[in-house]
Formats: C-alpha cells, structure tokens, sequence
C-alpha cells in the first residue's frame, strides 16, 4: 500500500508540475447546447480530451455567429450542421469537417397552433426561427419547399431555439422551429400547440465537427486525439449511461432523467457510422443543401463539397 500511494504521489507531483499550455494541445471549441453535441461536454468534464493529450476549452456561441469566432480565431474548431459548413466556406471562412458527431431523428422540428393542420396553411402566418445562416433557418427552408411554399410566404421572426420554444408556450407566434432540449418544452405543453414535422419526416439535420484549415494543418495530431476523444466518449455513455446523462445534463440545467429524454430522439455516430456516412450519404445530401442555400440567398457560389472535409482523422 505504501508503494502504491508513493508512486500516485508522485505522478501527481509530476502532473502538476507540467502547466496545460506545455502538456497539452490548447483548443477551444465553440458550440451550443443542443443535447447532440453533450458528448463533447462529457469529453471535457470526464478528463477524455486531457487523456489525450488536450487542453479544451467548450464555448457557448450561438450558431449565427460562430463562424465570426472561427475566423477571429477566438475558437479554432466548432460543432455545426453539415450546411452550415457549406456557408461558412461559401462565405470565406476556411473549415473542414473531420468527424460526425450525430444525427437528428426526431430532435429537431416545427411546432405550430393545433388550428394549423398542414405546413401548407402557414402561409402569410409567423414562424419563428433562428437567423439566416443557422439550421434552424435551413430546416425551414426545407420543409416549406417540400410543401410548395418560400420563405418569403411566410413571416420569419428572428429567435433563437430556447427563446422560440418558450415564446411559442407562451402564445407567440404561429409557428417555430426549434430543437431538443427545447423542442420537449413543446411536447410538455399539448394545450399550447403541436409538433407538425421533425427530422423523422425531414431528415436533414445531422451535426459534425470540424476546425479551421490553419488548425488543421499545424495540428493533425490534435485532430486524430478530438475525433478520438469523441468516440471515447460515445463508448463512455454506452458503458454507464445514467452517469454520461448526469454529466451531460447539468451542462444545459437538465437531471439526468430529462437528458436522457431529449436523447432518444436522436443518434450519436460512432467511428463505424462515421465512415458508412462519409462513404455516400455526405456528398448527397451536401450537394441538395448547397442547391438550396444558393436558392435562398445565404451563399452566391457553391464551395468544393469535397475541399471541406477531411476524413483522415478517423480512418
């Protein structure tokens, strides 16, 4: 027993001697508090990324202006939707995906007053949603092109997820679009409205991670140890999910219980599904959502689909 807690003592002696800046690749990585990215969370409070050789910084900004942080070079890498990258590239901030971190199947959708039967009758009528240039925004688009409408038939009031849900609860607006742990605000609240679409229907939102181009090339290592990281931290939910969901939870003020129910509507991709989705279905759909972004004005010229990825991380 005396060896044993002399050689703790003195790794740990040695550990604190070694400041996180020398030890550690510093990285800061802005997000946002959708239930998706929680596994990034748990990378952080769970040591994960430090295990491998990170020192993480996690900042909330919302997904509007996380590109201006990437390309001020406060945040070197950010977790976003897949079209989101496309416009961030569009429009001059050079990033490339390095990983899938989840898909959407059923935590992201539009809410709307029982009296509206199908998207179609929200013509003329207001729907809140994030700014131009964020998912929610897009998912939008979407789901009103598929119905034959634009967004220029409808009244779009600028709210971000939270704020949407909540004023939806409270009486306004006719619609919103938000995401889990939002969305759930909304499915607790029957009397107030109801889920007309989500990703099950639409499935369009799925999150990956990427960082700056200049990031990338100075610290290939430290890009292999976050995709790493990630799925590290899939592996840990899979082994003691309550815990994973407490941690994970009190991050965006949740118990574990309501974590966890915010969770099943969607599915995080470990390194297996990374590769079958990277394989077709990214080009597919990014190619549809570049065509769609052009058509509503967020970006004037389509990016090099395939410049904007950078699957030799996880391989």
């Amino acid at each position: 027993m005396k060896i044993k807690w002399y050689l703790g003592a003195a790794l740990a002696a040695v550990m604190a001697s070694v400041s996180p800046s020398s030890a550690d690749t510093a990285v800061s990585i802005g997000l946002s508090g959708w239930t998706g990215f929680g596994p990034l969370t748990l990378a952080k409070q769970a040591d994960i990324f430090k295990k491998n050789g990170l020192d993480v910084t996690l900042t909330k900004i919302p997904q509007a202006s996380r590109h201006l942080a990437l390309a001020s070079g406060d945040v070197q890498c950010a977790a976003t939707t897949v079209e989101t990258w496309i416009a961030w590239n569009a429009n001059g901030v050079g990033t490339k995906q390095i990983f899938q971190m989840d898909k959407s199947y059923g935590a992201d959708g539009m809410v709307v007053r029982s009296d509206v039967t199908k998207i179609a009758d929200l013509k003329g009528k207001s729907v809140a949603a994030s700014a131009p240039g964020t998912s929610p925004y897009f998912v939008l688009a979407w789901m009103l092109k598929k119905n034959g409408l634009t967004l220029k038939d409808v009244k779009v009031v600028n709210l971000e997820p939270g704020p949407a849900a909540q004023a939806f609860v409270a009486g306004q607006n006719d619609a919103a679009m938000t995401y889990e742990p939002y969305l759930s605000t909304v499915r607790a609240a029957p009397d107030k409205g109801k889920i007309i679409a989500t990703t099950l229907d639409y499935p369009v939102v799925m999150d990956t991670f990427g960082c700056t181009n200049a990031f990338l090339e100075k610290n290939p290592e430290a890009a292999k140890a976050l995709a790493k990281s990630y799925f590290e931290s899939l592996e840990m939910i899979a082994a003691d999910k309550e815990k994973a969901y407490e941690i994970m939870g009190a991050d965006v003020k949740q118990s574990a219980k309501t974590f966890g129910e915010s969770a099943q509507y969607l599915r995080w991709q470990d390194k297996a599904a990374n590769q079958v989705f990277f394989d077709k279905e990214f080009m597919e759909f990014s190619g549809e959502a570049a065509d769609l972004l052009l058509e509503i004005g967020i970006i004037k010229k389509k990016p090099d689909l395939a410049a904007i990825v950078d699957t030799s991380f996880i391989k």
